[in-house]
C-alpha cells in the first residue's frame, strides 16, 4: 500500500518507519521538513516534501498516488486532511478528536456518507488513548449483558527536574485548557478542568497515583456505539499534576495562549539521547487502565461484573534498550496506529471509531500488541453494586 504520513514529529516520523517495516511504499509531509529530517534519522530513506496542514490543495498535491492518508500533525486539521482524502480517493486514519463544534460527537463522522459514497474507509482515534483503550471497552463489553459504566485511567510521568513533553506542546495545552466531557445517567455534560480528585491503584511499579477528569476523546465516540449509563476518562502522573498546578496558579489560560518555557518543543531523538546523557532525563512512564462494570446473566441468576484490562507500555529505559530515543507516549501512540493500518479493513465503506470495526480485526490488533512489549493483563471479578471486589 503507498501510505501518505502527515506530520513528521515524534508520533508520525516512527509511524512512518513502522509502516516502511511492513512493505508499504511511505512518504511524510510536514511544514517543516529539516525538522522531520531530524525526527527519522539521517539513515531513514523516507522522503519529507515540505507542506502546510491548513492547504487543503499542497495536501493533494503532495498526497497523490497515495492508497491511505494519515494525519499524524494536530486533530484541528482533521477536517482538511479528510476533504484531502476524498479528493484523492484514498483511505484515511487519525490518531484522535478536536471537538470544537460539538464537543460530545467527534467532528470526522460528519464525513461518513462522503466516504461510502466514494467507497472508502475513514479509522478515526487510532491510537493508544484513544484507539486501544476504545478497543480494550469494547472487548469488556462484549462479556456482558448490559454495561453500567466505564472508567479509562491514564498515567503519565517524566523523571526529569525540566517539564518535558511526551505530546506535542499544541496537544498538551488544548488539552490541559479544555473541559473534560463525561458521560452520566445517560447523557453527555462538562465538568471543570482537574476535578474529581481520586486516588487510583495502577500495578507495579507505578502503584497509587492521583487523577482526575481530562478533556480526552473516547468519551465523543463510545456511547454512540455502546450503550451505557456512565463513562469517564482521568489522566494522573507528574506531568499531569504540574499542569493541575499551573491551573490552580491561574498560569493556564486561552487568552494567554502557549508559554513556551511551560511547553517546550517536542524532543528530537538525538535531543533525547543527550537528556539522557546529561542525567536531566532518568525515565518515563505511560500506562492505561480500562474498567467495565455491568450485568452477566445466567440461568439461575444474574452477576454484577467488573473487567478490568491494565496495559504497561515500555518505559524510557526499555525502549533505550531497543535503541530507540523516543518517549514512551510517541512510542505507544505509533506502534498501536501501525497495527491498526497493518489490520485496515478496506472492505468496509464509512467512518469508524476503534470500537466500531469487526470483531476479526479488534482481536488481531489486540493480539498484535502483545508482540510489542506491551503488557496486558485481564481480571473479571464479581462485584456487589458499589461494594469492594472479590476476585473470580
Amino acid at each position: 500500500m503507498r501510505i501518505f504520513v502527515l506530520g513528521a514529529g515524534a508520533t508520525g516520523s516512527l509511524l512512518a518507519q513502522l509502516l516502511e517495516r511492513q512493505g508499504h511504499t511511505v512518504w511524510c509531509g510536514d511544514r517543516d521538513p529539516q525538522r522531520g529530517r531530524r525526527f527519522l534519522g539521517k539513515r531513514s530513506t523516507i522522503a519529507v516534501t515540505e507542506v502546510n496542514a491548513r492547504n487543503l490543495h499542497g495536501i493533494v498535491r503532495v498526497a497523490r498516488g497515495c492508497n491511505l492518508i494519515v494525519n499524524a500533525s494536530a486533530s484541528v486539521f482533521n477536517q482538511i486532511v479528510m476533504r484531502a482524502a476524498l479528493r484523492l480517493r484514498s483511505h484515511y486514519v487519525d490518531l484522535s478528536s478536536h471537538l470544537t463544534r460539538n464537543p460530545f460527537k467527534a467532528e470526522q463522522f460528519a464525513f461518513t456518507k462522503q466516504f461510502e459514497d466514494k467507497n472508502r474507509a475513514a479509522l478515526i482515534n487510532a491510537g493508544a488513548a484513544p484507539g486501544l483503550t476504545n478497543l480494550l471497552v469494547k472487548r469488556a463489553a462484549e462479556m456482558l449483558d448490559e454495561v453500567e459504566s466505564v472508567q479509562i485511567r491514564l498515567y503519565e510521568s517524566t523523571e526529569s527536574d525540566d517539564p518535558i513533553s511526551q505530546w506535542s506542546p499544541e496537544v498538551t495545552f488544548d488539552e490541559a485548557i479544555s473541559n473534560p466531557r463525561v458521560y452520566r445517567d445517560g447523557k453527555f455534560r462538562m465538568e471543570k478542568r482537574f476535578a474529581e480528585l481520586e486516588k487510583f491503584r495502577f500495578p507495579d511499579p507505578i502503584g497509587n497515583a492521583n487523577v482526575v477528569l481530562a478533556a480526552q476523546d473516547e468519551v465523543a465516540t463510545i456511547p454512540y456505539v455502546i450503550p451505557l449509563r456512565n463513562m469517564d476518562v482521568k489522566i494522573g502522573g507528574n506531568e499531569f499534576d504540574r499542569l493541575r498546578r499551573w491551573y490552580k496558579q491561574g498560569k493556564l489560560s486561552k487568552s494567554r495562549g502557549i508559554v513556551r518555557q511551560r511547553f517546550p518543543q517536542t524532543s528530537s531523538p538525538r535531543m533525547i539521547a543527550k537528556l539522557i546523557r546529561q542525567g536531566i532525563l532518568q525515565n518515563a512512564r505511560f500506562a492505561a487502565a480500562v474498567m467495565v462494570r455491568g450485568m452477566k446473566r445466567g440461568k439461575r441468576e444474574d452477576e454484577y461484573l467488573m473487567v478490568r484490562t491494565d496495559c504497561n507500555f515500555p518505559t524510557l529505559y526499555q525502549i533505550r534498550q531497543q535503541g530507540l530515543y523516543t518517549t514512551p507516549v510517541a512510542y505507544a501512540t505509533a506502534h498501536v496506529a501501525a497495527l491498526f493500518i497493518k489490520f485496515f479493513p478496506r472492505d468496509i465503506t464509512g467512518v469508524f471509531a476503534p470500537e466500531a470495526l469487526p470483531l476479526e480485526t479488534r482481536r488481531a490488533i489486540i493480539s498484535g500488541i502483545r508482540n510489542n512489549k506491551v503488557k496486558i493483563a485481564h481480571k473479571t471479578t464479581i462485584q456487589k453494586p458499589n461494594s469492594d471486589d472479590e476476585d473470580l
